[in-house]
């Protein structure tokens, strides 16, 4: 057996009373789509600021590739290979996606070129080309990341989580807002992800959760309720029960 590529152990935080996560634990095998889903509140957005260095976990420990970085911030995070998306579409709107992925991407040049002018870095323009052409960006290359339509814009918010080559993608709800179709191809293009990254995803349309993931991960008030293959997690009476709304 290949060993996970993050294990989360014994997660938890609180907020004043609140206990937002608690005890959760689970592993993230590598190449693989796993989602985790569960009820507004039920602490899946914090759970990912934990993962990510966001907020500084109560106890618990974060392991990537059996390397404990609980509590580094984002910054170290990345570069032990870890990136993610947000909720809130976060993009430089007044630059164009080609200058939103290039920013990204600057990061693969080595620091030599921090001075250099950005037409030298060679690169990260190779990554950007690369993506804008996976993406289906190309035609909008110099347009405002603004001005592109709800769902070209989460779109290239993966591309730009994308752009730094992470081990370890996180998406939380890249398919919030939009429509059946750019649902559709959305969910194709993360499937396809998989051959190059490992996915942790936070999703609540349950129909593509349960086409598109490997393994599901339940949260229910904070804490891990359920999980196990997409077929499992379906016919788990606690799952519907919490989940669903019924039993």
């Amino acid at each position: 057996m290949t060993a996970p590529i993050l294990e989360v152990r014994d997660l938890s935080v609180n907020f004043g009373g609140l206990r937002a996560v608690d005890a959760v634990s689970f592993t993230v095998e590598r190449n693989r789509i796993t989602t985790v889903i569960g009820p507004n509140g039920a602490g899946k957005s914090t759970l990912f600021n934990l993962i990510s260095g966001a907020l500084r976990p109560r106890t618990g420990h974060v392991l990537i590739e059996g390397i404990d970085y609980t509590a580094q911030p984002p910054y170290r995070m990345q570069a032990a290979g870890l990136a993610r998306s947000f909720q809130i579409t976060n993009l430089f709107f007044e630059l164009s996606v080609a200058e939103n992925l290039r920013l990204a991407a600057q990061i693969l040049e080595p620091l030599s070129m921090a001075w250099r002018p950005v037409r030298t870095s060679r690169t990260a323009q190779a990554r950007v080309d690369e993506l804008l052409e996976r993406f289906g960006l190309a035609g909008r290359a110099f347009d405002l990341a603004g001005d592109l339509s709800h769902g070209e814009q989460r779109r290239l918010e993966v591309a730009v989580a994308l752009a730094c080559k992470p081990k370890v993608l996180l998406l939380d709800e890249p398919t919030q807002g939009m429509s059946h179709g750019d649902t559709q191809d959305t969910a194709a293009l993360i499937r396809s992800l998989a051959s190059d990254v490992t996915v942790l995803l936070i999703e609540h349309d349950i129909g593509l959760v349960m086409s598109l993931s490997d393994h599901v991960i339940v949260m229910h008030q904070g804490q891990v309720l359920a999980e196990g293959a997409p077929t499992e997690v379906r016919s788990n009476p606690a799952v519907q029960t919490a989940y669903f709304g019924h039993a």
